[in-house]
């Protein structure tokens, strides 16, 4: 007799519960139907707020600006239905034009169907963007909750109708933005993601990362399927500016035929265009393009088009039945489709490639292979020899004195062949960056100045180590002196460098894991260091300190530190076996851009 009573007991806390929580983070799927907030209460009858657009007709593919504003409010949830059945189901999409108030939900089985707030922040006014499907009713009417508090709130507050035109052409044309981007062929709807099926099998495709699926909302994807004596080309990637690729002859921008698909004013506009060196693309006055079709959600943007294998009738259209590389990137686009400077380096096909020759399935690299092994040698160089020879020279001259290696003290040596390497490596990598731009880059900020004084600073320490005073000439402690400060300086410089350079667009690795990383290693290496300055400077106040005898402190001293032998090399093998990770965890980095 007692369950039932806790049973509802339980029930009534939950709804209570319920109510009382509502939905400040505008999860509010539970009310797609009724568009009812559960705050409990009723809500009131006089709007306040108003829902405008920005036309009174559509067609399947369009989108319509939808604008709700009014006296601040917290909450809101806004959908596009039936208008001559407002209970059914919504109809359509819908594109957010600011995440930070408002996010898309799904009603039903209609993917981001609705919009709704973010948090419980004041707002006085949302915009959103509504597209039209292809099975879209004649009338369609916007509705709005809105919630001003938490028990003041409107529910379906009735906003305008917009209609379909009576025209036998479901797709509307290509809106211009200038006349060269004009295009006399109709534009299309896409109604869901690419497919990979197929890849390799009928058709060419190329896909950052590797073998990703292009409909997550994290791959780059291009396709090319030959069909007869045209291709069909599909093109998506996580992106809202604006999406191109390029046929090229070589590695570098410049004199190339591109192709862009940009975001103007939440439609997407796709045009042909000719590189010319590294400048703006220059939009073709005639589109060669056939079957335009598009598609633009969940922050991913798709386009797809046809054009013949020959275009002699166009100036600057590449034959597609020959080899080239192949450019893929991306950016932002102002209002009024105007393209900015991609954000990082293009994907670039590791070769020249033939889509309409045997179908392959490949990727590409974001980062030039001579970039790659300028990153990867400057890692091992400053993150493992350099830094584990400073350690050992440091504080392993007790231990190993005692040790010899080709009549050197064993210390001597392992420092000497780190250190050699250390400016082996440097030097090549040096090269490499210069090997690849065909001189200095203009563009790389001062990761290249910082390199040069890295550079310079790194052949002085090898130069001057050639002269090495001998352990009791007078100007011994003046070696010590500049060898300590020249090599300290070179190796925070080259922490510094290395920095900058993890983040420009020629290698640009992961952020922000990157920099954690970086930092990391800083932390690994000083606290390293300090860890063996504590040991160090616990056996010397183990000493027993005679001032009159010289020669006995310095046996103490040796003594004390034979003590600690097995310490520091304990503390040496995982510091080694920290920065082998710390490498190995870069280089795979590289290795993926």
């Amino acid at each position: 007799m007692e369950l039932p009573g806790f049973s509802v007991a339980v029930w009534m806390f939950v709804c209570l519960y319920a109510s009382v929580v509502g939905y400040p983070n505008g999860k509010v799927r539970e009310a797609c139907t009724s568009m009812v907030p559960c705050h409990g209460g009723s809500p009131q009858l006089s709007p306040e707020h108003t829902i405008t657009v920005n036309g009174t007709e559509f067609k399947p593919g369009d989108n319509i600006e939808v604008h709700l504003s009014g006296p601040d409010f917290e909450g809101f949830f806004i959908q596009a239905r039936d208008a001559e059945h407002l209970d059914s189901p919504a109809v359509g999409s819908f594109v957010l034009a600011d995440r930070r108030h408002s996010q898309l939900l799904t009603c039903g089985r209609t993917k981001n169907s609705a919009v709704s707030h973010t948090s419980k922040a004041k707002k006085k006014d949302i915009k959103v963007y509504w597209i039209a499907p292809r099975d879209a009713p004649k009338r369609v009417q916007f509705l709005a909750t809105v919630v001003k508090k938490y028990r003041i709130f409107w529910v379906k507050i009735p906003g305008p109708i917009v209609s379909q035109p009576d025209v036998l052409s479901p797709t509307p044309p290509l809106r211009a933005t200038s006349e060269a981007m004009s295009t006399s062929h109709p534009v299309s709807y896409i109604s869901k993601p690419f497919s990979a099926s197929g890849c390799g099998i009928m058709k060419f495709c190329i896909r950052n990362p590797t073998n990703c699926d292009p409909e997550s909302a994290s791959c780059f994807f291009l396709s090319f399927q030959q069909e007869e004596s045209s291709v069909f080309i599909e093109m998506s990637g996580p992106n809202e500016g604006y999406l191109a690729f390029a046929f090229s002859h070589d590695q570098w921008m410049g004199g190339d035929d591109a192709y862009l698909c940009v975001n103007e004013d939440h439609r997407v506009h796709v045009s042909t265009a000719y590189l010319k060196e590294r400048s703006h693309p220059l939009l073709d006055s005639e589109n060669a393009l056939e079957d335009v079709s598009w598609r633009l959600a969940d922050g991913v943007l798709q386009c797809s088009f046809r054009r013949s294998i020959h275009l002699p009738a166009f100036k600057g259209r590449f034959n597609l039945n020959t080899s080239y590389y192949i450019f893929l990137a991306d950016g932002e686009a102002s209002k009024g489709g105007l393209i900015s400077k991609h954000r990082r380096q293009p994907l670039v096909t590791d070769g020249l490639y033939n889509i309409t020759g045997l179908p392959q399935d490949i990727g590409g690299s974001r980062a030039p292979r001579l970039i790659k092994a300028h990153g990867a040698l400057m890692f091992v160089a400053w993150i493992t020899t350099v830094s584990i020879g400073v350690i050992v020279a440091r504080f392993f001259k007790p231990v190993w004195s005692h040790s010899f290696l080709l009549g050197k003290e064993l210390w001597f040596q392992v420092h000497r062949m780190l250190m050699l390497t250390t400016v082996m490596l440097t030097s090549i990598s040096f090269v490499l960056p210069f090997v690849y731009r065909g001189g200095w880059s203009q563009q790389a900020g001062f990761h290249p100045c910082l390199g040069c004084a890295v550079m310079a600073l790194t052949i002085f320490q090898a130069l001057m180590a050639g002269f090495r005073p001998s352990r009791h000439a007078p100007r011994r402690q003046l070696f010590n002196w500049f060898h300590w400060s020249t090599g300290t300086t070179a190796r925070i410089l080259a922490v510094v460098t290395m920095f900058l350079g993890m983040d420009l667009p020629a290698l640009d690795l992961p952020d922000p894991w990157d920099t954690y990383a970086m930092i990391g290693f800083v932390a690994w290496h000083v606290g390293t260091d300090v860890l063996l300055e504590i040991h160090s400077y616990c056996l010397v106040c183990k000493v027993e300190v005679i001032e009159d005898d010289r020669v006995q402190i310095l046996q103490s001293l040796t003594s004390a530190e034979a003590e600690g032998r097995l310490f520091k090399q304990i503390v040496l093998t995982i510091y080694v076996c920290g920065n082998i990770v710390f490498l190995v965890a870069f280089l795979i980095a590289i290795n993926q851009v």
